[in-house]
């Protein structure tokens, strides 16, 4: 008597339907479609968690530079000058205060002003 793999293949799919519920028409509804959509959903979240980490930095760069301009400064100057201030506050950090305390920014640019090494000091 040969035995049957039925439980186990219709747990196996049931379980890829059920990640691939709320995917467009036959994605969400048949095993073969749903299980290559659940797959590549798969390597889209995986890339994307690390490309994530990267727009972010991007962003945070992005609202540093303005928040800069608009105090007649360029981004690198001022991180150059908070590393010879030997401020070492991280990028995030540094958009938050740009955003919500422009006081602490303020203080923040006069130091990187001051401490600014190079051709610019001079």
């Amino acid at each position: 008597m040969r035995i049957r793999g039925g439980k186990a293949t219709h747990r196996r799919r049931k379980r890829m339907l059920k990640a691939a519920k709320g995917y467009r028409g036959t994605r969400s509804k048949l095993f073969k479609n749903a299980k290559q959509t659940v797959i590549k959903a798969g390597q889209y979240a995986y890339r994307d968690r690390r490309v994530r980490k990267r727009e972010f930095r991007a962003l945070w760069i992005t609202r540093i530079s303005a928040a800069c301009a608009l105090r007649g400064m360029n981004y690198s100057r001022f991180m150059n000058g908070l590393k010879h201030a030997n401020i070492f506050l991280n990028r995030k950090m540094l958009s938050e205060l740009a955003i919500f305390d422009e006081k602490a920014f303020d203080a923040l640019v006069d130091l990187a002003r001051q401490n600014v090494q190079g051709a610019a000091a001079a």
